[in-house]
């Protein structure tokens, strides 16, 4: 990518993956990326679990009924937790966590989404509601005291998705001086 920008406008979500794996070395610029994330006072709630089992993402593109089911052709699946208590800004920086590890999955060429787990519902087979965070720590023996945030999948892309066209963005949402 030429600048920040360039790689802001080419950063798509991507829900469509080829069976590559992403490899160690992309894994672990995926990683430095999130631990170099700001963090209020920098108390670095936030906590990451590195999923790359197919069983495992399989299980967890369920945690959802829509909107987590390209974590089954997935070969890679990042998910972000953080300690609720150690920080009032535990979401907040989690958050950007996530935006990094996107980011950094762009400049890598690889493709990436993000999936809501925190206060989204989970339905079991027996029609039973609970949590998608609920499915997701049971499935990834994460402590009680920690709260699941989202899942970011990553993969090489399986599908095209064209750069955002700044010609067309909400510029009314842009405010000078006042509302």
């Amino acid at each position: 990518m030429d600048t920040f920008l360039s790689l802001l406008r080419h950063r798509r979500s991507i829900r469509q993956y080829t069976s590559e794996p992403v490899s160690a070395e992309d894994i672990k610029a995926l990683c430095q990326a999130a631990l170099m994330s700001p963090a209020g006072k920098r108390l670095n709630p936030w906590e990451f679990i590195v999923v790359t089992d197919h069983e495992k993402l399989n299980a967890m593109s369920q945690c959802r009924t829509y909107g987590s089911q390209m974590l089954e052709q997935a070969p890679l699946g990042i998910v972000i937790c953080a300690d609720s208590h150690k920080s009032d800004t535990w979401m907040f920086d989690s958050a950007i966590t996530a935006e990094n590890i996107m980011l950094c999955a762009a400049d890598l060429s690889l493709g990436s989404c993000w999936v809501q787990v925190y206060g989204r519902e989970h339905e079991d087979p027996t029609g039973h509601f609970t949590t998608a965070e609920a499915w997701v720590r049971h499935l990834l023996n994460i402590p009680d005291n920690i709260s699941v945030v989202c899942v970011i999948s990553i993969g090489h892309p399986n599908e095209q998705r064209k750069d955002y066209d700044i010609d067309k963005l909400p510029y009314d949402k842009i405010h000078q001086e006042h509302w």
